[in-house]
């Protein structure tokens, strides 16, 4: 299908032309050619585009055959240009302004995508950008919630309702969905598998103002820790000249570095970047003497610091650089430069002096997250400026098998040197050389930091004058794998002259191998060396001559006898001290790793070893892992009955050191491993037999550290075990196939066992349980390599059910339980149809279990969720209807029940503010909302008529639908999902109204009453969610249509049917039936008129009279009513009842008349003076027309209340006392009524009279209360009640003083017409007159419709 693209927007004069704006897409269905048949648009302003039609009918859409992206970008775009330029004209200039700048950026990402000339990453992170942009948009705007797989709109109608109501609670957060994703994945494995991020500093030094040295430097920066006092980092060096810039002037503006993998401990740590500045030039820089000027020393100079604590806050969330300033501090003395950076830090400031200004380094910082890789991608600016990466001393926290790394830090730490005759102390310089077995100089082995190029040899820093120097200055050595062993370092010492010749000359030196003869590298300690003396004559090309001599204490304790003539004699007073700091993937510095790896030298010394194994780093056992398992299972192949427990828990360690996440990553080396290098065909029988005693054993033993060790390593020891019995059948021919089926069986029984003991009483017990239930899915995949899908099913079923039920085991357990659970749903073994129908029993039995003791809920709906999830993906298989049905016999009870009692719950907390539960959070509350709508969209006609057929009685079938409509109706009163979720409320609508179990509520009349308030909250609910509906919502609103019509006929339809039950539902369902036709939908009230006649034919059928019906129709609205009478009276004219019918719906009309212009009324200004006048309309119709006195009481009352709210007293007493002349004075005895309690008429007629008195002395008008006083003084002297007669004559008397005493002001009463419909029908001339009370107190206030007493006697 080819879709025409408007290029153009589209205006013709011609009537039967399409106006069109730029982008908008239509369907083709003719095409016109020549001028005596004019088309709707021209050709030319459209651009034919491949697509494809969906949503085939009536509502059907053509849809360009795209990435849906860029057709959510195209019609979004159009769709933010009108509600842009409304934000303008609303004056709401801030969002304006971002808006356009986003919506800029959409375009722009739009074309690179259309052009489609990227890479696969690149095309995922446009996506990415363009998701984010998109979602904030119609955040901001108030547009409909789109939700995003892969950052793809989805199609509802092909996942299921769970899975729509995850999607759309992610879809805030697509920028983050591919991190998120690959989280899930860690989290299968448990907390401890969840790889750290990595931060990594970038550091750039922009300038060194601090010019008085006047020579080149050297700056030094590394990340050092105060709490534990040593430095972390490599160090990143720059060479400057005297001048302060780059030495190499192709690095202007690239003096930049990246310290990298900083954990999240790390940046915890007490940090600071040090900065160490060294000189090269004369040793005294202000001396000119001491030394010639061609002769240059390495000198320290200054120290600068920054503190990280606060810097790592205020950089954390910034996404460019952030300047900071260093000064430079100078160390006072000498002797102390190598702890300079602690003196600064500790504020001694008597051991530095402070720079004269506030000007040194100038450095810019910014962290950075996430692999390096991603970094360099998203980075690239920042990589192409010669950025040197500067790595962290030791290894990160995350180890990446790949990672191969060689060096050897090595920290001149101090020497304790003699005088040598001198009477000044030495100026000592180290030279150190990397020299291999052969005497040759290992060439650029020695760095002395990141950012500048490897040398050959190395020269110290002389300190002035000092014969104990303490340097503690760190190199690196990066030495070449194969040229480790055999090589060794040399120190040659030498006193550096500052006379006239400053000659450099050689006094003495040493050395040290860099492996020991067991095979090990320098252990990470400091290092005493000797030194042997020598001079300027000495030559070292025989390095035979010295590599025999000891090197150290522990080489003299291991040659304890020395030839007398040694080439070089040793120095007994001097002595040089070093440390090293090994990190390397390939060499090891333990011995006992070494042993077992050639455990064939020392087979005695096996047994020892592997007990000790425990002890050894993991770092140096994951450098090893595929030697080290070699060894393993050839020690199990040699003696299995001497090595073979010892082994297994051998093995176990090295498993769950892979459990770690620094070794997280070593996992696939494993697996590889286990593929491609193992080689024990053998093992799996000692491994099955190990493992069966372990557990056999749970029960016994008190402390199971080992047992739950083993549990843990559950996947991988079913890895070895499958893996061997491969290799075991392979070889001999899949012999032994039914002992070793034999040995799984009993396996799992064992395993069986251990989930069935009772572990309320033993703590130890419960964790065995939990790392077994918590590895027991991950062996479905090996086990599924053996055994056929059903058995494998079999054997998990048995395993689930052997667990205790919820009471009998704790909380902790039952969580775990439910995990286990849910990673079984997950499994690749659910997919399956034929383990399905084996497992689902089980898993619902649990869950059924679960929901009725209302305990952990939010664990169950996850796992119903991925059921449901899996049974709509498998929707085209025979057995999903099975399924189904399992579960609506199983959960739909108890879920309704379920629901229920969480709306409940989240009503209560609502109601009472400030208390939350954890169960009743809008979370759980929509994950059950969506449960149950997925297992009602899964059913079919089928499974409603099974459902209903299953009731034993007729009670059994009222309360379950009373549960149903109960929670519908929550559904449509409560806000459960938020107003921008439109597809899932119009699911919900759509289910709700479509559900068959609907169908059947009209068969029993005690719900009719339930039934039809569902239907009139249905329809309201709908008509607000319609109402919200933005423009976005044009894409899924077609595919669900207008639900409140598809109601309606529903409705329609089921009325229909009802057939001779009909009398029943009158006059029940007339109120709800009115609430759907007040609906402000023309088709819907429509449809609703013929049931009122229909139920009119009835009751006169019945009762001889329909006035029950039109009484409750004069609810309907002002244009409902004219429309309604018109189709009454035609029905009527048809019915024998003609005349009957006729009349009175034209009496009824005058009441519907004023009920619907008092309704108006109600709009618009000065609603409460409308009030009145409608009020005493309706006094006058109830009494004069109706002759309803209680309805007349009702208003009378209504009345009164309105005149005390406006402080009308006046009009309040003669208002009541329109009540007062309908009692007597008689003993009649009165039933309760409004506020009145049960009493006799006298009784009432005294309160009543007491209180208009009260009223009309408030309102000032004495006169007309003496009358009242004489009425009651009257009855007070009939019955003898002297003191109540004292009292009312007391009163009497007060108001004539009040008469005589008291200034009143006399109102003014004027008479006004209205003429003319438009005017409220109370107002008109022909009904009555409106009297305005004009008071300079009170201003003119509108009194009533009729003149009031007061008025009437001023007109008259």
């Amino acid at each position: 299908v080819w879709a025409p693209i408007f290029i153009c927007n589209f205006r013709s004069p011609i009537c039967q032309a399409l106006v069109l704006e730029i982008g908008e897409t239509v369907q083709i269905l003719e095409k016109s050619e020549g001028k005596v048949f004019p088309g709707i648009f021209p050709v030319s302003y459209i651009h034919l585009k491949k697509s494809t039609v969906t949503n085939r009918g009536l509502c059907e859409t053509a849809v360009p055959l795209e990435d849906p992206i860029i057709t959510e970008t195209t019609s979004t775009l159009q769709e933010w240009g009108v509600l842009w330029k409304q934000l303008y004209v609303k004056h709401k200039v801030d969002l304006f302004h971002k808006l356009r700048h986003v919506m800029n950026e959409l375009i722009d990402l739009r074309r690179q995508l259309i052009q489609g000339h990227l890479a696969q990453d690149q095309t995922r992170e446009i996506k990415r950008h363009i998701t984010v942009r998109l979602d904030w948009g119609n955040e901001h705007l108030g547009i409909d919630l789109v939700p995003r797989k892969e950052f793809e709109m989805v199609d509802p109608d092909q996942i299921s309702i769970s899975e729509l109501y995850k999607l759309h609670v992610s879809s805030r957060h697509c920028g983050q969905q591919s991190t998120n994703q690959a989280d899930n994945v860690r989290q299968r494995h448990g907390d401890s598998c969840r790889v750290p991020v990595s931060h990594h500093l970038f550091i750039n030094l922009k300038s060194f103002t601090y010019n008085s040295i006047s020579e080149d430097a050297d700056v030094f920066f590394s990340l050092y820790d105060t709490r534990e006092a040593k430095q972390i980092s490599e160090k990143f060096m720059v060479k400057l000249n005297k001048n302060g810039g780059p030495k190499n002037p192709e690095k202007v503006d690239r003096l930049c570095a990246l310290f990298t993998d900083l954990s999240s401990k790390d940046l915890k740590r007490d940090l600071y970047i040090v900065a160490h500045v060294m000189r090269t030039g004369r040793m005294l820089l202000n001396d000119s003497k001491k030394g010639p000027p061609h002769v240059m020393y390495r000198r320290p100079y200054g120290c600068a610091v920054l503190a990280m604590s606060d810097v790592f806050h205020t950089i954390t969330d910034l996404k460019e650089e952030k300047d900071f300033v260093l000064k430079v501090y100078t160390c006072n003395n000498e002797n102390e430069w190598y702890q300079v950076h602690e003196n600064i830090i500790r504020k001694s400031n008597t051991k530095y002096s402070a720079p004269s200004t506030n000007y040194g380094l100038i450095i810019s910082l910014q962290l950075l997250r996430g692999e390096l890789e991603q970094i360099r991608r998203e980075n690239q600016a920042v990589f192409n400026r010669a950025l040197a990466l500067t790595r962290k001393l030791g290894f990160p926290d995350v180890i990446m098998p790949g990672d191969i790394r060689n060096d050897l830090y090595l920290t001149l730490e101090r020497g304790e040197f003699e005088r040598g005759g001198k009477s000044v102390q030495k100026n000592i310089e180290v030279t150190l050389y990397v020299l291999y077995a052969d005497g040759d100089t290992l060439k650029d082995c020695i760095s002395l930091g990141s950012g500048e190029p490897n040398m050959t040899d190395y020269r110290s820093f002389v300190l002035y004058h000092n014969n104990s120097p303490r340097w503690s200055e760190m190199v690196k050595l990066p030495i070449p794998i194969d040229r480790f062993r055999g090589s060794h370092l040399r120190f040659e010492f030498r006193h550096c002259s500052t006379k006239d010749k400053g000659e450099k000359k050689l006094f003495g030196f040493a050395f040290t191998p860099l492996m020991r003869e067991d095979g090990t590298t320098l252990s990470d300690e400091s290092h005493e060396l000797y030194v042997y003396k020598c001079d300027e004559s000495a030559t070292f090309s025989n390095q035979g001559l010295y590599l025999s001599l000891p090197c150290c204490k522990e080489d003299f304790n291991s040659c304890p006898n020395l030839p007398a003539n040694l080439p070089f004699q040793r120095s007994p007073k001097e002595t040089f001290w070093v440390s090293t700091i090994l990190c390397s993937t390939k060499l090891t510095q333990n011995v006992d790793l070494l042993a077992l790896l050639n455990w064939k030298t020392h087979p005695d010394r096996v047994l020892d070893i592997l007990g000790r194994l425990r002890q050894i780093s993991g770092e140096e056992l994951v450098k090893f892992l595929r030697d080290l398992l070699d060894t393993l299972f050839c020690l199990l192949d040699d003696n299995t009955d001497k090595y073979g427990p010892l082994v297994f828990q051998s093995l176990v360690f090295i498993i769950n050191l892979l459990r770690d996440s620094r070794f997280y990553h070593f996992r696939p080396v494993m697996d590889s491993y286990i593929q491609n290098h193992f080689a024990g065909a053998l093992a799996y029988k000692e491994l099955i037999r190990c493992l069966k005693w372990y557990m056999d054993r749970s029960a016994e033993v008190v402390r199971q550290d080992h047992i739950q060790e083993a549990m843990r390593a559950l996947e991988y020891l079913f890895k070895f075990i499958v893996q061997s019995r491969i290799l075991y059948a392979r070889a001999t021919c899949g012999m032994e196939e039914e002992q070793f089926r034999a040995s799984i069986q009993e396996l799992f029984q064992s395993i069986r066992f251990v989930l069935s003991l009772d572990s309320r009483s033993s703590e130890n017990l419960v964790f065995t349980q939990a790392a077994l239930l918590n590895s027991f899915p991950d062996i479905f995949d090996e086990l599924l390599q053996m055994f056929t899908v059903q058995e494998v099913a079999e054997y998990v079923r048995g395993t689930l059910g052997s667990m205790p039920s919820t009471v009998d085991i704790g909380q902790s357990m039952d969580v775990v339980k439910l995990q286990s659970i849910a990673r079984t749903v997950e499994s690749r073994l659910f997919f399956f149809p034929e383990s399905r129908s084996i497992l689902l029993p089980v898993v619902l039995h649990h869950i059924h279990l679960h929901l009725r003791q209302q305990r952990e809920l939010l664990i169950c709906s996850g796992i119903l969720g991925s059921i449901f999830s899996i049974i709509k993906s498998s929707s085209m298989e025979s057995s999903v209807q099975e399924e189904v049905e399992m579960m609506v016999e199983s959960l739909l009870d108890v879920l309704l029940q379920t629901l229920l009692s969480i709306m409940s719950k989240s009503h209560s907390v609502e109601t009472t503010r400030g208390q939350r539960c954890p169960q009743c959070t809008a979370e759980i509350t929509g994950e059950y909302v969506s449960c149950l709508l997925s297992l009602l969209r899964q059913m079919t006609e089928i499974h409603f008529h099974h459902l209903l057929n299953n009731f034993h009685s007729k009670e059994e079938l009222k309360e379950f639908l009373l549960k149903i409509f109960c929670v519908f109706r929550n559904l449509m009163k409560l806000t459960i999902f938020p107003r921008d979720w439109s597809v899932m409320r119009l699911l919900t609508s759509q289910l709700s109204s479509n559900s068959s179990v609907v169908k059947v509520t009209l068969v029993l009349p005690s719900l009719s009453s339930i039934f039809g308030s569902y239907l009139f909250d249905f329809c309201r609910a709908d008509t607000d969610m319609l109402a919200l509906f933005s423009a976005a919502s044009s894409l899924t609103f077609p595919r669900y249509g207008d639900m409140r019509v598809l109601m309606a006929y529903e409705l329609f339809s089921m009325w229909q049917k009802l057939g001779d039950n009909k009398p029943h539902f009158i006059p029940g369902m007339m109120g709800p039936f009115l609430g759907v036709t007040l609906v402000p939908q023309t088709e819907v009230r429509n449809i609703m008129i013929p049931i009122f006649h229909d139920m009119m034919d009835w009751e006169q059928r019945k009762n001889g009279n329909f006035k029950q019906v039109i009484i409750s129709a004069c609810s309907l609205t002002k244009d409902m009513w004219p429309l309604f009478v018109l189709s009454l009276l035609e029905k009527i004219e048809q019915e024998t009842w003609r005349e009957t019918g006729i009349s009175f719906v034209t009496s009824v009309t005058r009441l519907v008349e004023r009920l619907l212009d008092y309704r108006d009324c109600m709009k618009g200004d000065e609603v409460e003076n409308k009030k009145m006048g409608g009020s005493v309309n309706f006094m006058n119709f109830y009494k004069s027309e109706v002759n309803k006195e209680d309805m007349y009481i009702r208003y009378i009352h209504k009345l009164c209340d309105m005149h005390l709210q406006a402080e009308d007293f006046t009009e309040a007493a003669f208002t009541l006392l329109l009540y007062w002349e309908l009692l007597h004075w008689e003993d009649r005895p009165l039933r309760d009524f409004l506020h009145y309690p049960c009493q006799s008429e006298w009784q009432r007629k005294e309160n009543l009279s007491r209180k208009i008195l009260h009223y009309f002395n408030k309102g000032k008008c004495w006169e007309y209360g003496i009358s009242l006083c004489r009425e009651l003084a009257f009855q007070y002297e009939t019955l003898y009640d002297y003191q109540s007669l004292s009292w009312i004559r007391k009163m009497e008397a007060a108001y004539y003083d009040n008469i005589i005493e008291q200034q009143r002001i006399e109102p003014e009463f004027f008479r006004m017409g209205f003429y003319g419909r438009k005017f409220p029908f109370f107002l008109r001339c022909e009904r009555g007159w409106l009297f305005v009370c004009v008071c300079p107190a009170i201003g003119w206030q509108p009194v009533s419709g009729c003149p009031p007493p007061t008025a009437q006697r001023r007109l008259g």
